[in-house]
């Protein structure tokens, strides 16, 4: 009887990768501390760097790939798509073969999602990170990696309800919505929006040069010179988002708010930040 529920157990799950999410302008010479990160991630295999987000991709490739060569990774890879047909090609689902890390450049989010969401590319991607590779994206290619993504919405003031949009997101990642260039462009008004209107999901905003890297979907330490900060309306007892006319300003009472730096990390299952002795 043992022999057979033994039999019976299932086989252990496929090792996850990891998430590396860059909020902009990361550091591409010097010491770059969050790409260096991608790159001991990476290790012997290839980098896969896709442009897709952008409408003028020229030049994005050729910064990264001498930044990933200066830290050692032998082979960076580009691909650039431009029509969601190209993601079924054959010559572009080989440039991942091998591959143990891909990398999304900034622009726009929506280019990201509707070129390449439920697509033979994609599926690949998917296959590379459940293996344990490691999946980047910076600026728009943070954004993309959520299940619900937030789209744009007014920077520099208070939140006007309606004045925020969503959409769905690659779902790399569950529970929570990621806002970049948070700081820089003072974006914090536009996350408690976001939160306000599901208060389940995490709020995380993340500065520019600044990254949070993700493991396994349940913890993620910061890396950077800038701050993260993390909203979380599981407390919220009042929020006016569902009553009041769409020029009216947000209230939201009883929201916490987390700010963490280079170092710190967060579990995203407890909700909790805690130190690190390093």
């Amino acid at each position: 009887m043992a022999k057979q529920i033994e039999d019976q157990e299932e086989a252990p799950a496929p090792r996850q990768g990891a998430l590396i999410i860059i909020g902009g302008h990361e550091q591409r010479e010097g010491r770059m501390t969050i790409l260096n990160e991608v790159a001991r991630r990476v290790g012997d295999g290839p980098i896969v760097v896709t442009t897709v987000a952008s409408h003028q991709p020229e030049g994005y490739f050729e910064q990264y790939d001498r930044a990933f060569r200066e830290l050692g990774v032998k082979e960076v890879v580009e691909m650039d798509i431009r029509t969601r047909t190209e993601t079924s090609s054959e010559e572009k689902l080989r440039l991942l073969d091998g591959a143990t890390g891909v990398f999304f450049t900034g622009g726009d989010q929506l280019r990201i999602t509707s070129q390449m969401g439920d697509t033979p590319v994609m599926s690949r991607i998917l296959d590379i990170y459940r293996k344990g590779g490691v999946i980047a994206g910076t600026s728009a290619g943070a954004s993309a990696m959520c299940e619900t993504m937030l789209v744009k919405g007014t920077s520099r003031e208070s939140y006007r309800i309606g004045d925020l949009y969503m959409a769905p997101g690659l779902g790399l990642i569950q529970d929570v919505i990621i806002d970049q260039h948070f700081a820089e462009r003072g974006r914090m008004g536009r996350l408690l929006g976001a939160v306000a209107q599901n208060p389940r999901m995490l709020g995380i905003g993340i500065d520019e040069d600044t990254a949070i890297s993700v493991e396994n979907g349940e913890e993620f330490r910061v890396l950077g010179s800038g701050a993260v900060s993390v909203v979380d309306g599981e407390g919220v007892t009042y929020s006016n988002i569902a009553e009041e006319r769409e020029d009216r300003a947000l209230s939201i009472y009883d929201v916490k708010l987390h700010i963490l730096s280079h170092g710190d990390s967060f579990d995203l299952l407890r909700r909790r930040p805690h130190l690190n002795d390093s």
